[in-house]
């Protein structure tokens, strides 16, 4: 059967290109957008999943075996104590939470981020973004597991100096963080990514 030479011609949107082969912007722009995983995908999960395990494992060894609570404030140096605070807000104490729908619309907040940063992480083509985004991811569920499992964030680090009193943050705070920076670094210092759109 011949098409009508009237009818325009519908561009393909289930093209896909060749193994190792160039494609133009336009052709870019015809290729599904519905990715769920890439290149680095693996690599970004995987440093998220090592974040996980480092922040669950020691919140689980400062409660249960150190017993940070039944000791109260632990001075390891002139500027760094241990402690032991139950963070209704986010990271660092921030917009603190004291009722059950504000509990868990910050962990509803923390599981889309982490959704929708796993969708992005499908189309990075750089390694820095791709562990920054891993390090927010990582952290932002061990958060949202505390929330779950205790009603609030267990935080351990007290820096201090000065008479200067810094917010109390444990590890998934630290990789949070991090991850923001590096996703600074990149945009503002980084070279730009061919073909990157933002998510």
């Amino acid at each position: 059967m011949t098409s009508d030479p009237s009818e325009p011609r519908r561009r393909r949107t289930d093209a896909v290109p060749p193994p190792g082969g160039k494609v133009s912007p336009q052709e870019a722009d015809a290729l599904p957008r519905h990715r769920l995983w890439g290149p680095l995908s693996p690599f970004g999960l995987g440093i998220a999943a090592l974040v996980l395990l480092a922040d669950q494992a020691h919140k689980a060894w400062m409660l249960y075996i150190y017993d940070i609570g039944a000791k109260g404030t632990v001075k390891l140096t002139s500027f760094l104590d241990l402690v032991l605070v139950w963070n209704e807000g986010i990271s660092y104490g921030l917009l603190q939470q004291h009722n059950t729908i504000g509990r868990f619309g910050l962990i509803l907040f923390a599981l889309g981020v982490s959704v929708g940063l796993t969708l992005w992480l499908a189309r990075i083509t750089s390694k820095l973004v791709a562990a920054s985004i891993g390090l927010i991811i990582g952290g932002a569920i061990g958060n949202a597991i505390d929330r779950i499992v205790y009603g609030a964030v267990a935080d351990f680090f007290s820096f201090h100096a000065a008479g200067f009193e810094w917010y109390v943050f444990n590890i998934a705070d630290t990789a949070i963080v991090a991850g923001v920076v590096g996703l600074l670094y990149e945009s503002l210092l980084g070279e730009p990514q061919k073909g990157l759109k933002t998510f």
